[in-house]
C-alpha cells in the first residue's frame, strides 16, 4: 500500500449550508478537529440554484484532483446521505479508490434504506460496490450499523454518533408552559403534518397550546393546512433560523417534537436534548438508540397523530415529569454525545488508518469555516 497517508481530505456540504451535515462539521470544528489533525475540507454541495450546486460539486472534484497531484497518499472521508448526495460522493470515492487511497464512507440521513430499496438493480449494485470497497463505513447509530451489516459484505463498520455542543443550563421558569417547538425541514416526511393534526385534536383540552416551526420548505401549504384545521392562530412558521436564534427558541420551549417518518441521528433532536428540553420523537432510525421511552424523552410510532397528541397532553399537563425528562435528556448528551466524545472515536479511526495527529501541513489547504448567525 506504500507509505502512510499524509492527511485526510474531508468532503461534505459547505459549512454555511442548512442541514445536519453542516451542523456536524461545525461541532467538530468547535472541538478543534481541524487544529488537531491534518484535515483538508472540500465543499461539494451548498444551498442555492441547481447551477450553483453543480458548480460547487465540479469545483470540489477539481480540488480533490489538485490534492491528489500534490499528495500521492491521503485518506478520503466523505459525508453522504441519499439520492444526489450519494451519487456526488460516488465520483469522489471512485477517484480515491483508483488512487488506492483509504476511503471513509460516513452515512448521514434517515432515508438511505429507502433510497437503496427503490434504486434500480444497477443502482443497488453501484451502492453496494462503494459500501463493499470502503476502508471504513461510519454510521451514526447502532441500528444503522445493523442495517449496514445486512446490506454490505464490508465488516469494517464504526459507530460514531453525531456530536453536539452542550449549552448552559436553562434557568428554572424560563420555559413557556404551552410552547411546542419543531425544528427541521417542513415537509411530510418530517411528520410536521402529523404534528398539526395532533395539535388540532388537543385544541379542546389545551387551548393555549401553540407551535413554532423553525425550518424551510413549503410554509404556505403548512399554514393553509393549519387554517383548515382551525389552528392557524396557534402555528407560527419561523422559516430557517441560525444556531443562536435556535438556541434561544429551545430555551423557551416546553416540549420539542420530532415526529419524523425516517431519521438517522438528527442534530435538531440532539440540540434539544442538550438544551434540557423535554422531547417527543418517533421511534425510527437511530432515535431509539438515543431516546429511551419515559427515561429521557417519549417515543411514539411514526404517522400516528393520536399517539403524538397523547404524548403532548401528558408532558404539557405534567410539568414535573417533563422537567425530569429534560434533565435526563441533557445528562444523556453530556455523558455520551458531546463533540469531545465523538472526536475521540474519530481520532481512533484516523490513527488506525495511519494518519498522524498534528496541524495541517502548509501544503494542505483547509478552507476557513465561517460562523453562521
Amino acid at each position: 500500500m506504500g507509505r502512510e497517508p499524509s492527511h485526510v481530505v474531508m468532503c461534505g456540504t459547505a459549512i454555511d449550508t442548512r442541514g445536519g451535515i453542516a451542523a456536524v462539521i461545525a461541532a467538530w470544528r468547535s472541538a478543534d478537529l481541524f487544529e488537531r489533525w491534518p484535515v483538508a475540507y472540500i465543499a461539494t454541495h451548498r444551498d442555492g440554484t441547481r447551477l450553483a450546486k453543480l458548480w460547487t460539486a465540479v469545483l470540489g472534484f477539481l480540488a480533490l484532483v489538485g490534492h491528489a497531484l500534490r499528495h500521492p497518499r491521503a485518506v478520503l472521508h466523505v459525508h453522504a446521505a441519499s439520492n444526489a448526495s450519494f451519487w456526488r460522493k460516488g465520483a469522489f470515492m471512485a477517484l480515491a479508490l483508483a488512487l488506492r487511497w483509504p476511503v471513509v464512507f460516513h452515512l448521514h440521513g434517515g432515508g438511505f434504506a429507502h433510497f437503496h430499496a427503490r434504486s434500480s438493480p444497477l443502482g443497488r449494485r453501484a451502492i453496494r460496490f462503494f459500501l463493499d470497497h470502503a476502508t471504513v463505513i461510519v454510521v451514526v447509530s447502532e441500528r444503522w450499523g445493523a442495517w449496514m451489516r445486512k446490506t454490505t459484505r464490508n465488516p469494517r463498520i464504526a459507530c460514531i454518533p453525531n456530536p453536539v455542543a452542550l449549552p448552559g443550563e436553562t434557568a428554572a421558569g424560563a420555559r413557556e408552559p404551552a410552547l411546542v417547538v419543531f425544528s427541521g425541514r417542513c415537509e411530510p416526511g418530517k411528520g410536521i403534518y402529523d404534528l398539526l393534526d395532533a395539535v388540532a385534536a388537543l385544541r379542546p383540552v389545551c387551548p393555549r397550546l401553540r407551535i413554532e416551526c423553525a425550518g424551510d420548505g413549503d410554509l404556505g401549504a403548512l399554514q393553509r393546512r393549519a387554517a383548515e384545521l382551525g389552528i392557524g392562530a396557534q402555528v407560527e412558521m419561523r422559516g430557517w433560523i441560525g444556531p443562536r436564534e435556535r438556541s434561544r427558541l429551545l430555551e423557551r420551549a416546553a416540549v420539542f417534537v420530532m415526529p419524523s417518518h425516517a431519521e438517522g441521528m438528527p442534530m435538531s433532536l440532539l440540540e434539544a436534548m442538550a438544551a434540557g428540553c423535554p422531547v417527543i420523537a418517533s421511534a425510527v432510525g437511530g432515535i431509539p438508540d438515543l431516546v429511551t421511552h419515559d427515561v429521557n424523552g417519549l417515543l411514539v410510532p411514526p404517522r400516528d397523530p393520536a399517539a403524538l397528541a397523547d404524548a403532548l397532553r401528558a408532558l404539557l399537563s405534567e410539568p414535573r415529569r417533563a422537567a425530569r425528562l429534560g434533565r435526563e435528556a441533557r445528562a444523556t448528551i453530556a455523558n455520551r454525545y458531546t463533540a469531545e466524545h465523538a472526536l475521540e472515536r474519530l481520532e481512533q479511526l484516523y490513527a488506525g488508518l495511519g494518519v498522524r495527529r498534528g496541524a495541517p501541513n502548509r501544503a494542505v489547504h483547509t478552507p476557513r469555516l465561517q460562523e453562521t448567525s
